[in-house]
């Protein structure tokens, strides 16, 4: 069971990392990559600009220690002009508790001053840095996008591309009907023609029904016309009938044929 979960983790993984690559623009990441490293670069500078402060409120409160160092020992030679070698103690007392002060901040005034060079330093190579990836960065994506429209032209052209391929198959489907439907109409003419299939209207007729009408029409009208051959001949025996067309001659004009 522990195999087969296993097995079962590792083609979820396999399958999942194949989607994410699929969905994974370069240009995107890039771009994200160059967005941390700013910020990373803002913090830095943030750094930097900390330590500056502290350093600065250091030197301001050494300054002010100082002067007042300064007042005490002119306190305490005035006390002692005047006779006060109490006050005078008293006064450089307070001045020997204001140096060991002014001693402890300028030796944290030394390691923030150290900790802003360094981090100074750091922000300047990490913005040399970030400037080498921005450059490096529009370099690889104008790449990609050159690469990417010369993939998709070479696709349209060749015909391999998801829309060229629809376009393609959508064409070779309908010059697949159209053959179809003319092999159809095709046999469906040689069926009728052959008498194979029965035309419901029955006007349909196939080539020997055709040339047997032709040649009952024609001997029709031979019959006819040997008919007419005979009324003619035994008329011309008999006695002449009145003329009822043509609008001339008398009834009882006998009629004349011409002999040629």
């Amino acid at each position: 069971m522990s195999g087969v979960m296993k097995r079962m983790g590792m083609i979820f993984r396999a399958k999942a990392n194949k989607a994410l690559d699929r969905a994974e623009d370069p240009r995107e990441t890039l771009d994200y990559s160059y967005q941390k490293q700013l910020e990373l670069l803002q913090k830095v500078r943030r750094g930097v600009a900390d330590v500056a402060t502290s350093r600065k409120r250091l030197e301001l409160q050494l300054n002010q220690l100082q002067k007042q160092s300064s007042t005490l020992e002119d306190q305490g030679r005035k006390a002692l002009a005047l006779g006060r070698e109490d006050l005078a103690r008293e006064a450089l007392s307070r001045r020997a508790a204001l140096q060991q002060q002014v001693s402890d901040l300028e030796t944290q005034h030394q390691t923030l001053q150290g900790e802003e060079e360094k981090l100074t330093l750091a922000a300047q190579r990490l913005q040399a840095k970030v400037d080498a990836f921005r450059t490096r960065k529009e370099t690889i994506k104008a790449t990609y996008t050159a690469a990417e429209a010369q993939t998709r032209i070479g696709e349209a052209f060749s015909g391999i591309s998801e829309e060229m391929g629809d376009v393609g198959m959508a064409i070779q489907r309908a010059e697949d009907k159209t053959a179809q439907l003319q092999a159809r109409a095709g046999a469906i003419d040689e069926l009728l023609a052959s008498g194979a299939l029965d035309d419901s209207s029955g006007l349909a007729k196939d080539d020997i029904q055709t040339e047997l009408d032709r040649l009952s029409g024609g001997t029709d009208v031979e019959l006819e016309l040997q008919r007419m051959k005979a009324e003619l001949a035994g008329g011309s025996s008999a006695s002449p009938k009145p003329a009822i067309e043509g609008g001339q001659g008398h009834p009882q004009d006998t009629p004349r044929f011409d002999k040629q």
